[in-house]
Protein backbone atom coordinates (compact mmCIF):
# COMPACT_ATOMS: atom_id res chain seq x y z
CA UNK A 1 0.00 0.00 0.00
CA UNK A 2 2.80 2.48 0.79
CA UNK A 3 4.07 1.86 -2.96
CA UNK A 4 1.24 3.07 -4.56
CA UNK A 5 0.49 5.81 -2.29
CA UNK A 6 3.81 7.03 -2.67
CA UNK A 7 3.78 6.64 -6.56
CA UNK A 8 0.56 8.39 -6.59
CA UNK A 9 1.53 11.43 -4.44
CA UNK A 10 4.97 11.61 -7.35
CA UNK A 11 2.17 11.61 -9.87
CA UNK A 12 -0.08 14.21 -8.38
CA UNK A 13 2.55 16.81 -7.60
CA UNK A 14 3.95 16.35 -10.47
CA UNK A 15 0.64 17.47 -12.19
CA UNK A 16 0.36 20.13 -9.73
CA UNK A 17 4.01 21.65 -10.16
CA UNK A 18 4.63 21.02 -14.02
CA UNK A 19 7.70 19.82 -15.52
CA UNK A 20 9.53 22.92 -14.24
CA UNK A 21 9.29 21.10 -10.44
CA UNK A 22 10.62 23.97 -8.56
CA UNK A 23 8.07 27.36 -6.83
CA UNK A 24 10.15 29.93 -8.46
CA UNK A 25 9.86 28.00 -12.10
CA UNK A 26 7.26 27.35 -13.93
CA UNK A 27 2.98 28.13 -13.28
CA UNK A 28 0.61 25.27 -12.16
CA UNK A 29 -1.85 24.11 -14.61
CA UNK A 30 -4.99 23.26 -13.24
CA UNK A 31 -8.69 23.27 -14.32
CA UNK A 32 -7.53 24.92 -17.72
CA UNK A 33 -6.34 27.88 -15.92
CA UNK A 34 -2.66 29.32 -15.12
CA UNK A 35 -2.19 30.15 -11.03
CA UNK A 36 0.89 31.68 -10.43
CA UNK A 37 3.26 30.55 -7.23
CA UNK A 38 2.90 32.59 -4.30
CA UNK A 39 6.57 33.67 -4.57
CA UNK A 40 6.13 34.64 -8.18
CA UNK A 41 2.58 36.78 -6.98
CA UNK A 42 4.91 38.59 -4.78
CA UNK A 43 7.98 38.66 -6.28
CA UNK A 44 6.26 40.68 -9.25
CA UNK A 45 4.10 43.41 -7.59
CA UNK A 46 6.87 44.19 -5.43
CA UNK A 47 8.86 44.33 -8.92
CA UNK A 48 6.46 46.36 -10.32
CA UNK A 49 6.40 49.10 -7.57
CA UNK A 50 9.83 49.21 -7.13
CA UNK A 51 9.69 49.56 -11.03
CA UNK A 52 7.40 52.49 -10.69
CA UNK A 53 9.16 54.14 -8.38
CA UNK A 54 12.22 54.14 -10.42
CA UNK A 55 10.50 55.49 -14.05
CA UNK A 56 9.43 58.38 -11.24
CA UNK A 57 12.54 59.18 -10.42
CA UNK A 58 14.47 58.60 -13.80
CA UNK A 59 11.70 60.87 -15.41
CA UNK A 60 10.46 64.06 -15.04
CA UNK A 61 9.05 63.78 -11.57
CA UNK A 62 10.72 65.62 -9.10
CA UNK A 63 10.09 66.34 -5.16
CA UNK A 64 11.09 69.41 -3.73
CA UNK A 65 12.83 69.79 -0.40
CA UNK A 66 10.99 70.70 1.74
CA UNK A 67 8.25 67.76 0.37
CA UNK A 68 5.17 69.80 -0.63
CA UNK A 69 1.54 68.60 0.15
CA UNK A 70 1.07 67.14 -3.13
CA UNK A 71 4.00 65.22 -3.40
CA UNK A 72 3.78 63.75 -0.41
CA UNK A 73 0.16 62.62 -0.91
CA UNK A 74 1.30 61.22 -4.16
CA UNK A 75 4.19 59.00 -2.05
CA UNK A 76 1.23 57.96 0.19
CA UNK A 77 -0.89 57.00 -2.52
CA UNK A 78 2.04 55.21 -4.33
CA UNK A 79 3.28 52.83 -0.69
CA UNK A 80 -0.89 52.45 0.43
CA UNK A 81 -1.34 50.74 -2.99
CA UNK A 82 1.89 48.91 -2.67
CA UNK A 83 0.54 48.06 0.74
CA UNK A 84 -2.24 46.97 -0.15
CA UNK A 85 -1.82 44.69 -3.31
CA UNK A 86 0.59 42.88 -0.54
CA UNK A 87 -1.75 42.20 2.02
CA UNK A 88 -4.28 41.04 -0.70
CA UNK A 89 -1.52 38.74 -2.85
CA UNK A 90 -0.53 37.41 0.75
CA UNK A 91 -4.30 36.87 2.28
CA UNK A 92 -5.77 34.77 -1.12
CA UNK A 93 -2.04 33.33 -0.74
CA UNK A 94 -2.49 32.06 2.23
CA UNK A 95 -6.48 31.34 2.96
CA UNK A 96 -5.96 27.79 1.48
CA UNK A 97 -3.42 27.36 4.01
CA UNK A 98 -5.83 28.57 6.99
CA UNK A 99 -8.29 26.09 5.53
CA UNK A 100 -5.99 23.03 5.21
CA UNK A 101 -4.94 23.76 9.42
CA UNK A 102 -8.92 23.69 10.03
CA UNK A 103 -9.43 20.24 8.06
CA UNK A 104 -5.86 19.14 10.29
CA UNK A 105 -7.25 20.14 13.24
CA UNK A 106 -10.69 18.40 12.84
CA UNK A 107 -9.34 15.35 11.48
CA UNK A 108 -10.76 11.71 12.15
CA UNK A 109 -9.33 8.80 11.09
CA UNK A 110 -12.90 6.75 13.03
CA UNK A 111 -14.85 9.60 10.87
CA UNK A 112 -13.80 9.82 7.27
CA UNK A 113 -14.89 13.17 5.51
CA UNK A 114 -14.37 15.40 2.96
CA UNK A 115 -10.74 16.19 2.17
CA UNK A 116 -9.65 19.36 2.33
CA UNK A 117 -10.17 21.06 -0.93
CA UNK A 118 -6.83 21.63 -3.66
CA UNK A 119 -6.65 25.46 -4.14
CA UNK A 120 -4.50 28.26 -3.93
CA UNK A 121 -0.49 28.80 -5.74
CA UNK A 122 1.16 25.72 -6.59
CA UNK A 123 3.32 25.17 -3.11
CA UNK A 124 0.32 24.98 -1.28
CA UNK A 125 -1.64 23.02 -3.76
CA UNK A 126 1.08 20.57 -3.66
CA UNK A 127 1.09 20.80 0.16
CA UNK A 128 -2.76 19.85 0.06
CA UNK A 129 -2.51 17.42 -2.12
CA UNK A 130 0.41 15.84 0.07
CA UNK A 131 -1.91 15.70 2.88
CA UNK A 132 -4.85 14.22 1.34
CA UNK A 133 -2.60 11.69 0.10
CA UNK A 134 -1.07 10.80 3.58
CA UNK A 135 -4.79 11.11 4.67
CA UNK A 136 -5.87 8.26 2.65
CA UNK A 137 -2.81 6.46 3.05
CA UNK A 138 -3.28 6.92 7.31
CA UNK A 139 -7.53 5.93 7.05
CA UNK A 140 -6.27 2.61 4.82
CA UNK A 141 -3.75 1.82 7.15
CA UNK A 142 -5.90 2.47 10.24
CA UNK A 143 -8.46 0.15 8.21
CA UNK A 144 -6.02 -2.57 7.84
CA UNK A 145 -4.40 -2.70 11.53
CA UNK A 146 -8.23 -2.90 12.98
CA UNK A 147 -9.28 -5.36 11.03
CA UNK A 148 -6.35 -7.36 11.88
CA UNK A 149 -7.03 -6.81 15.71
CA UNK A 150 -10.59 -7.12 15.57
CA UNK A 151 -9.57 -10.85 13.54
CA UNK A 152 -7.47 -11.70 16.26
CA UNK A 153 -9.96 -10.69 19.00
CA UNK A 154 -12.59 -12.71 17.10
CA UNK A 155 -10.24 -15.37 17.50
CA UNK A 156 -9.56 -14.85 21.05
CA UNK A 157 -13.34 -14.72 21.81
CA UNK A 158 -14.06 -18.09 20.11
CA UNK A 159 -11.08 -19.93 21.95
CA UNK A 160 -12.25 -18.31 25.52
CA UNK A 161 -15.48 -19.26 24.80
CA UNK A 162 -14.73 -23.04 23.74
CA UNK A 163 -12.50 -23.22 27.42
CA UNK A 164 -15.45 -21.85 29.20
CA UNK A 165 -18.02 -24.03 28.10
CA UNK A 166 -15.71 -27.07 27.67
CA UNK A 167 -13.58 -27.12 30.79
CA UNK A 168 -14.89 -24.34 33.24
CA UNK A 169 -18.79 -25.67 32.50
CA UNK A 170 -18.11 -29.14 32.38
CA UNK A 171 -16.31 -28.73 35.97
CA UNK A 172 -19.08 -26.89 37.84
CA UNK A 173 -21.42 -29.63 36.13
CA UNK A 174 -19.80 -32.03 37.47
CA UNK A 175 -19.90 -30.54 40.81
CA UNK A 176 -23.40 -30.16 40.81
CA UNK A 177 -24.21 -33.74 39.70
CA UNK A 178 -21.60 -34.47 43.29
CA UNK A 179 -23.60 -31.83 44.87
CA UNK A 180 -27.02 -33.84 44.20
CA UNK A 181 -25.78 -37.19 45.09
CA UNK A 182 -24.31 -35.44 47.95
CA UNK A 183 -27.91 -33.91 48.90
CA UNK A 184 -29.53 -37.47 49.13
CA UNK A 185 -27.19 -38.58 51.47
CA UNK A 186 -26.31 -35.86 54.15
CA UNK A 187 -28.52 -35.64 57.79
CA UNK A 188 -31.69 -32.99 57.57
CA UNK A 189 -30.02 -30.65 59.18
CA UNK A 190 -27.03 -29.52 56.39
CA UNK A 191 -29.54 -30.22 53.54
CA UNK A 192 -30.01 -26.25 53.30
CA UNK A 193 -26.60 -25.32 53.35
CA UNK A 194 -25.99 -28.13 50.48
CA UNK A 195 -29.06 -26.74 49.04
CA UNK A 196 -27.28 -23.23 49.01
CA UNK A 197 -24.13 -24.83 47.49
CA UNK A 198 -26.34 -26.28 44.40
CA UNK A 199 -27.91 -23.21 43.74
CA UNK A 200 -24.66 -21.19 43.95
CA UNK A 201 -23.22 -23.22 41.49
CA UNK A 202 -26.03 -23.83 39.22
CA UNK A 203 -26.01 -19.58 38.92
CA UNK A 204 -22.21 -19.93 38.19
CA UNK A 205 -22.62 -22.21 35.60
CA UNK A 206 -25.21 -20.36 34.10
CA UNK A 207 -23.43 -17.38 34.10
CA UNK A 208 -20.44 -18.66 32.31
CA UNK A 209 -22.79 -19.95 29.64
CA UNK A 210 -24.11 -16.31 29.41
CA UNK A 211 -20.45 -15.18 29.11
CA UNK A 212 -19.75 -18.08 26.50
CA UNK A 213 -22.67 -17.01 24.41
CA UNK A 214 -21.95 -13.23 24.55
CA UNK A 215 -18.06 -13.97 23.48
CA UNK A 216 -19.26 -16.35 20.70
CA UNK A 217 -22.53 -15.77 19.25
CA UNK A 218 -23.42 -19.35 18.34
CA UNK A 219 -26.96 -18.52 17.29
CA UNK A 220 -25.61 -15.81 14.58
CA UNK A 221 -23.83 -19.01 12.95
CA UNK A 222 -26.93 -21.56 13.57
CA UNK A 223 -29.52 -19.55 12.76
CA UNK A 224 -29.40 -16.40 11.71
CA UNK A 225 -29.05 -12.21 12.10
CA UNK A 226 -32.73 -12.29 13.18
CA UNK A 227 -32.55 -15.11 15.71
CA UNK A 228 -29.62 -14.01 16.72
CA UNK A 229 -30.91 -9.91 17.32
CA UNK A 230 -34.26 -11.59 18.98
CA UNK A 231 -31.92 -13.42 21.28
CA UNK A 232 -30.01 -10.82 21.71
CA UNK A 233 -32.68 -8.96 22.94
CA UNK A 234 -34.42 -11.45 25.34
CA UNK A 235 -30.65 -12.13 27.23
CA UNK A 236 -30.50 -8.24 27.63
CA UNK A 237 -33.86 -8.30 28.79
CA UNK A 238 -33.90 -8.02 33.11
CA UNK A 239 -36.42 -6.19 35.83
CA UNK A 240 -35.05 -3.32 35.58
CA UNK A 241 -34.35 -2.85 31.49
CA UNK A 242 -37.21 -4.06 29.17
CA UNK A 243 -35.39 -4.64 25.13
CA UNK A 244 -37.43 -4.99 22.43
CA UNK A 245 -36.78 -5.93 18.64
CA UNK A 246 -38.25 -4.98 15.17
CA UNK A 247 -35.89 -6.83 12.66
CA UNK A 248 -38.13 -7.26 9.12
CA UNK A 249 -38.89 -10.69 7.76
CA UNK A 250 -36.87 -9.85 4.35
CA UNK A 251 -33.71 -8.77 4.14
CA UNK A 252 -30.45 -8.05 1.13
CA UNK A 253 -27.90 -10.89 0.95
CA UNK A 254 -25.07 -9.90 3.68
CA UNK A 255 -21.69 -10.92 4.11
CA UNK A 256 -20.93 -12.83 7.17
CA UNK A 257 -18.40 -9.94 7.89
CA UNK A 258 -21.04 -7.45 7.56
CA UNK A 259 -23.87 -10.27 10.23
CA UNK A 260 -20.99 -10.09 12.80
CA UNK A 261 -20.44 -6.48 12.86
CA UNK A 262 -24.24 -5.74 13.11
CA UNK A 263 -24.59 -8.20 15.83
CA UNK A 264 -21.16 -6.86 17.82
CA UNK A 265 -22.45 -2.76 17.23
CA UNK A 266 -26.32 -4.20 18.40
CA UNK A 267 -24.34 -5.82 21.32
CA UNK A 268 -22.49 -2.59 22.25
CA UNK A 269 -25.18 -0.41 22.16
CA UNK A 270 -26.83 -2.54 24.61
CA UNK A 271 -24.07 -3.16 27.14
CA UNK A 272 -23.73 1.07 27.09
CA UNK A 273 -27.37 1.46 27.60
CA UNK A 274 -27.66 -1.33 30.62
CA UNK A 275 -24.67 0.04 32.42
CA UNK A 276 -24.10 3.53 31.40
CA UNK A 277 -27.84 5.06 29.90
CA UNK A 278 -29.95 4.50 33.07
CA UNK A 279 -32.78 3.46 30.39
CA UNK A 280 -35.52 1.31 31.45
CA UNK A 281 -36.55 0.67 28.27
CA UNK A 282 -34.30 -0.07 24.92
CA UNK A 283 -35.10 -1.13 21.16
CA UNK A 284 -33.69 -3.06 18.42
CA UNK A 285 -34.39 -2.69 14.92
CA UNK A 286 -33.40 -4.08 11.61
CA UNK A 287 -34.57 -3.05 8.25
CA UNK A 288 -33.66 -2.78 4.83
CA UNK A 289 -33.09 0.67 3.19
CA UNK A 290 -32.62 1.80 -0.48
CA UNK A 291 -28.57 0.82 -0.16
CA UNK A 292 -28.84 -2.08 2.36
CA UNK A 293 -29.85 -2.46 5.71
CA UNK A 294 -29.78 -0.06 8.97
CA UNK A 295 -29.87 -1.11 12.53
CA UNK A 296 -31.11 0.97 15.13
CA UNK A 297 -29.95 0.84 19.10
CA UNK A 298 -32.85 3.65 21.00
CA UNK A 299 -32.88 3.69 24.72
CA UNK A 300 -34.88 6.13 27.08
CA UNK A 301 -31.78 7.04 28.91
CA UNK A 302 -29.97 10.01 29.68
CA UNK A 303 -28.54 10.76 26.55
CA UNK A 304 -25.21 11.45 25.26
CA UNK A 305 -22.76 12.15 27.70
CA UNK A 306 -19.93 15.47 27.17
CA UNK A 307 -16.31 14.30 26.73
CA UNK A 308 -14.57 12.60 24.64
CA UNK A 309 -15.83 8.77 23.44
CA UNK A 310 -15.12 5.66 25.18
CA UNK A 311 -13.51 2.53 24.37
CA UNK A 312 -16.92 0.72 23.48
CA UNK A 313 -18.23 3.50 20.91
CA UNK A 314 -14.41 3.77 19.29
CA UNK A 315 -14.69 0.05 18.82
CA UNK A 316 -18.44 0.36 16.93
CA UNK A 317 -16.85 2.85 14.70
CA UNK A 318 -13.18 1.07 13.40
CA UNK A 319 -16.20 -2.18 13.10
CA UNK A 320 -18.25 0.15 11.30
CA UNK A 321 -15.01 1.38 8.57
CA UNK A 322 -14.13 -2.45 8.20
CA UNK A 323 -17.23 -2.82 6.12
CA UNK A 324 -17.74 0.35 5.09
CA UNK A 325 -20.88 0.99 6.72
CA UNK A 326 -21.69 4.87 8.43
CA UNK A 327 -22.34 4.90 12.21
CA UNK A 328 -23.75 7.58 13.77
CA UNK A 329 -24.69 8.53 17.16
CA UNK A 330 -27.41 11.20 17.56
CA UNK A 331 -29.90 12.32 20.27
CA UNK A 332 -32.99 10.14 20.74
CA UNK A 333 -36.44 11.69 20.62
CA UNK A 334 -37.82 12.70 23.77
CA UNK A 335 -34.84 11.57 25.92
CA UNK A 336 -32.14 8.74 25.12
CA UNK A 337 -29.49 7.93 22.48
CA UNK A 338 -30.02 6.80 18.92
CA UNK A 339 -27.16 4.36 17.41
CA UNK A 340 -27.75 4.06 13.87
CA UNK A 341 -25.72 1.80 11.66
CA UNK A 342 -25.96 1.72 8.00
CA UNK A 343 -24.23 -1.26 5.69
CA UNK A 344 -23.83 -1.02 2.21
CA UNK A 345 -24.88 -3.78 -0.06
Amino acid sequence: MGVMTDVRGRRGAEKLVGPGGGSGSADMVRGGYRTLSLFWRIFSLNATGLAVAAALLLGPVTVSTPVLPREALVVAVGLAALLVGNAAVLRIGLAPLRRLGNAMATADLLRPGPRAPVAGPAETAALITTYNTMLDRLERERATSAARALSAQERERRRVARELHDEVGQTLTAVLLQLKRVADRVPEELRAEVGQAQEATRAGLDEVRRIARRLRPGVLEELGLASALRALAAEFTTPGVTVSHRVAGELPPLTEESELVLYRVAQEGLTNTVRHSGADQAEIRLHPVTDGVELLVRDNGTGLAEGREGAGIRGMRERALLIGATLSLTPAPGRGTDIRLRVPR
